[in-house]
């Protein structure tokens, strides 16, 4: 089954953008990423509505941080990007009326409710700022060892 990764893209994104000396492109954050430029204009627009990122058109335009990164959470990305599913499982039938697959899905429902209530509340602590620290400091220390 079809994993989601625009979050990761995203982050990937937006921690090149963030290191970046001016606005990227498309085609210049597609090349990181390893996908279309279409794809990234698709998915760029979605933070361009959620007022994290802005665009500039023109030669010297490109896609821009608008925020603050200490002030942009993990959960608030994956509200821009609609939420995606986290779980790729699920009941097998949603309203059964077989009373085993009534019991099989109020703990299946139990256990991903739970479960996605805990990932969102990690997403809610970790902000892009974690992020390009922890990037600086594995940067830091891929030069001190010369690589």
């Amino acid at each position: 089954m079809k994993r989601d990764s625009r979050l990761s893209s995203v982050l990937h994104a937006l921690l090149h953008m963030h290191e970046a000396d001016g606005p990227m492109t498309s085609e210049t954050l597609a090349k990181c990423l390893g996908t279309n430029p279409v794809v990234v204009r698709r998915t760029m627009g979605l933070l361009r509505k959620a007022g994290i990122v802005t665009s500039d058109r023109g030669p010297a335009g490109g896609w821009r941080i608008a925020v603050d990164l200490r002030t942009v959470t993990l959960r608030q990305l994956h509200a821009a990007l609609g939420e995606p599913a986290f779980f790729a499982i699920g009941n097998r039938n949603e309203t059964p009326e077989c009373l085993v697959e009534q019991a099989v899905n109020a703990a299946l429902d139990d256990t991903f409710i739970k479960a996605e209530a805990l990932l969102l509340e990690r997403f809610s602590q970790i902000t892009l700022a974690n992020l390009a620290a922890d990037f600086s400091r594995r940067y830091a220390e891929r030069r001190r060892q010369g690589a």
